[in-house]
Parts: structure tokens; sequence; C-alpha cells
């Protein structure tokens, strides 16, 4: 694909994902739990009937799964969860001012195990250095895989990044989702600010 036509696709992308935030923008008041790489949304339709109370985000790039995940909530009757299509780059550069997200998912992310596949990993410091910038101060991150070493390469940036530190806290809700049900095991972190505002 010529360059061109990749920026044209990824400029359309983010016109259509700032205009579906915006569209939402009185849902943003309070706190957000954000899942990123929600797939069929079998985590957070779950997450979303337990916390009624909480405005939920759930994002992935595949159409067809957020169709899925959007069913499972209609079904369920759920009004506090919105799916959206986004890589998560582009939804946190475009996150609304106002946005404070109180726990952020990512459960079983593309480890990306080739090493020089690794710069396409989520958990970046770039990455999680922008996400801090919209977290409330009481934020967690909440990072699950059954990759190993992904597992040690994300404790270790996390535990040495400046916004944010592991902590030793219990995971808060548990759903598993299909990539867990098919992992033999799975290792878990949370982290949160370290300093928060």
């Amino acid at each position: 694909m010529p360059i061109e036509q990749a920026q044209a696709i990824a400029a359309s992308r983010e016109s259509d994902l700032c205009a579906q935030l915006a569209a939402q923008a009185g849902d943003w008041a309070g706190p957000v739990t954000l899942e990123i790489g929600c797939g069929h949304g079998h985590f957070m339709a779950a997450y979303a009937a337990a916390h009624r109370a909480e405005r939920c985000l759930a994002i992935d790039i595949m159409r067809d799964r957020l169709e899925r995940a959007q069913r499972k909530t209609d079904r369920a009757g759920l009004t506090n969860v919105v799916f959206l299509r986004a890589e998560a780059r582009m939804l946190v550069e475009n996150l609304p001012e106002n946005l404070r997200l109180d726990r952020i998912f990512v459960l079983f992310p593309d480890p990306w195990p080739k090493r020089r596949h690794h710069k396409n990993r989520l958990m970046q410091a770039g990455f999680l250095s922008a996400l801090a910038q919209h977290c409330a101060p009481d934020a967690r991150l909440f990072f699950r895989t059954d990759h190993a070493p992904y597992f040690a390469a994300a404790a270790a940036l996390l535990g040495s990044h400046p916004d944010w530190r592991c902590v030793d806290e219990p995971w808060p809700f548990e759903q598993p989702t299909v990539f867990q049900t098919r992992a033999p095991a799975f290792q878990s972190c949370v982290a949160a600010l370290r300093h928060p505002a």
C-alpha cells in the first residue's frame, strides 16, 4: 500500500474516532474504565454488568469483534459501555481533556514475540507516559498476558517508568477472555501512578 494511501486511511480513522468521542462528550464527566483490545467483549460486557454505575469504554481495531461485543451488551440491556474502533495510541492521543481514566485493562495483547517486532508492543514507555496524562490520581492499570517474556518486559518497564509503579493489589474483577481460556498459564500485574496529581 502506498504511504499516501496509508496516511489517508489513518487520518480518516482519526477523524471518525474524534467524532465518536465528541458525540459521547456528556458521558465522560466521571472516571472511566477502559479496556484496550476488547475482542468480542466477553470481559467488558461482564464488567459493565457488574459495575453499572461506572462509565466504560472498550476499543478494538477489528470491526466484526466490536459488532459482536455490541450485541452482547445490547442483549444485556447495558447502557454504561461504549465500543469504539480505535488503535490504542490513537485513542490516547485524542481523548477529550475532561475524560479521566480510573481503571485500564490490557488483557492478552499481541506479544509480538520476535525481537525485531518488539517495537510494535503496546506496553512502551511513550504510550505509558501518554496514558498517565489522562488518568485520575488513583487510577490503576491492569496488565495480563500468557507470554512470559512480554510479562517480564512489561513488569520491568512499569517498575522503572517515571509515571507508573507496580503495586501489590488484588485483581479487581475476573471474567476470562477467549485468550485466557486458551492459555495454559498467565501472569498479571497491577500498576498505579507513581506521582498522582
